[in-house]
């Protein structure tokens, strides 16, 4: 069997590969300058594949994030950046996507080191995706009406509703797509007039500093974008600051039910995008060729650490085995090895940790009487890995089906009629990603009408700049992307005549 290749997981011919870069990052970026530690830890940053070392981050405490919230509060406050037209806003920010994308191979080479990303993600998710998110937000800036006249409707005259941006955001991203998530917020919050203080994952907190040079490169004004290394702690000190406004998080349903929980006492606005256990429904007349195809990599790509990797197939009884076939074929013709290797499709997985989970799943789902496919690629003879894997036979709301995996493997259910296919797709408490797979256009409209969730694919998952982003359920509060993305960096004040 043959199977489409992505071309996006593979980099330019003459983009030269390099074995190794190493980065010692001592200072934060605090109001436009690299700023010295307030202490002397740091936390060091392995290679996933090689187990080298990367480089090191400094860790920051309650005086790093007071001084990063400080520079944003001032720029908010005092600064030029709110009171700027959208113009100027646009301007600067496309300004800083040229100077970011000057980075474009340095940064693409520097994520593949921190986390084993493959060399084409990396470059597609790392240096395109973010110069495409301020571009976006840029155009947007352009044209956000900030003041409307309203009718009243219960006397004569007109009043007003006035939208001001929400103050001094801390951004809180994930390690799987450094960049990108971090522009995916950063970015429609600078275009209303917002600043920010970053705080990135602590297995990607190098790369960022790419952000800080190209804002030095061009001089963009300073305190709008701050950026502060660390852990966890790091993260709760961000969050429970006076100084900050609003938190924009993505990462695990555990860690952002502790943020909610924060920002709810301190009643302000929070954002989450968080886990998922997204469902392929696959319809009875579907393609084989074009289903495989598609799961290569709504499914494997970026290694399975996506929160929307489409982990459970939901299939018809009568083509189950069919299917199952073609899924274990896949998984074997997945490229795995060294994710520099422009060709390599699956690379290890972030960390120790992630690799000893993912495999204690597979490892429990077969205790339970699962069948375990696939899962026998031969493996380099270092790094984090785990082979793409195929389960069968796993119950419903078995650990394999219902909890995030975060890795290459995907488990297979065979379902009786498209009613129980949505009851299947929807018995999980996630609600990130979905897509359902047939021939006929019509009914796959309104079988994906059915699956609770807050987006899915009609016939591939392929989430676009324009359209809102976000979960439902224990995937998280709020929208990303889009021009809503915009309304939830504005707070409304009402101005009654």
């Amino acid at each position: 069997m043959r199977f489409r290749r992505y071309q996006n997981l593979r980099l330019p011919d003459t983009l030269p590969l390099v074995l190794k870069t190493t980065e010692i990052q001592d200072h934060f970026f605090i109001g436009g300058e690299w700023t010295a530690s307030s202490g002397a830890d740091t936390f060091a940053v392995e290679n996933p594949f090689d187990l080298s070392r990367v480089g090191h981050a400094p860790l920051a405490r309650a005086a790093d994030v007071d001084r990063a919230v400080g520079a944003a509060r001032v720029a908010f406050d005092e600064g030029p950046w709110p009171r700027m037209t959208g113009e100027e806003r646009a301007s600067w920010m496309e300004r800083l996507a040229d100077a970011l994308e000057s980075f474009g191979d340095d940064t693409a080479r520097l994520i593949v080191d921190e986390i084993g990303q493959p060399a084409g993600i990396a470059r597609g998710m790392g240096v395109i995706r973010p110069g495409q998110h301020l571009r976006f937000y840029a155009n947007l800036a352009r044209s956000v009406e900030f003041e409307e006249r309203r009718a009243n409707g219960d006397r004569p005259g007109e009043s007003y509703v006035r939208r001001s941006p929400v103050g001094v955001v801390g951004l809180i991203v994930p390690w799987n797509h450094p960049q990108a998530s971090v522009t995916m917020k950063m970015a429609p919050a600078l275009a209303v007039g917002c600043t920010v203080v970053i705080k990135p994952a602590s297995e990607s907190p190098l790369d960022i500093a790419h952000l800080a040079e190209a804002c030095r490169t061009i001089g963009f004004p300073d305190g709008v974008i701050n950026i502060v290394t660390g852990d966890r702690d790091t993260g709760r000190l961000l969050v429970e600051h006076p100084g900050i406004d609003k938190i924009a998080f993505t990462g695990s349903t555990a860690a952002g039910r502790q943020i909610a929980e924060a920002c709810g006492r301190r009643l302000i606005p929070v954002t989450l995008e968080l886990g998922g256990k997204s469902a392929a429904v696959v319809l009875p007349d579907t393609d084989l060729d074009d289903l495989l195809a598609s799961l290569r990599g709504g499914s494997f790509g970026n290694s399975g650490q996506n929160c929307v990797a489409l982990a459970r197939i939901v299939v018809p009884m009568n083509r189950h085995d069919e299917i199952l076939e073609g899924l274990v074929a896949l998984a074997r013709d997945l490229r795995v090895g060294d994710p520099k290797d422009p060709t390599t499709e699956i690379g290890p997985l972030v960390s120790e940790t992630a690799q000893t989970r993912v495999n204690g799943m597979i490892d429990r789902a077969r205790s339970q009487g699962a069948r375990v496919l696939a899962g026998d690629t031969p493996l380099p003879a270092t790094g984090r890995f785990v082979a793409p894997t195929v389960i069968s036979g796993s119950a419903v709301d078995s650990e394999i089906a219902q909890h995030e995996i975060f890795g290459p493997v995907v488990s297979v259910h065979p379902y009786a009629s498209i009613d129980d296919a949505v009851r299947i797709a929807n018995a999980t408490v996630y609600g990130l990603g979905g897509a359902v797979f047939g021939a006929d256009d019509d009914e796959v409209v309104r079988v994906a009408r059915r699956i609770r969730t807050g987006s899915i694919g009609l016939g591939g998952y392929r989430p676009d700049i324009n359209l809102p982003f976000g979960g439902v359920k224990a995937s998280g509060l709020g929208r990303e992307l889009g021009p809503e993305a915009i309304n939830s960096y504005l707070t409304l004040t009402s101005m009654f005549v």
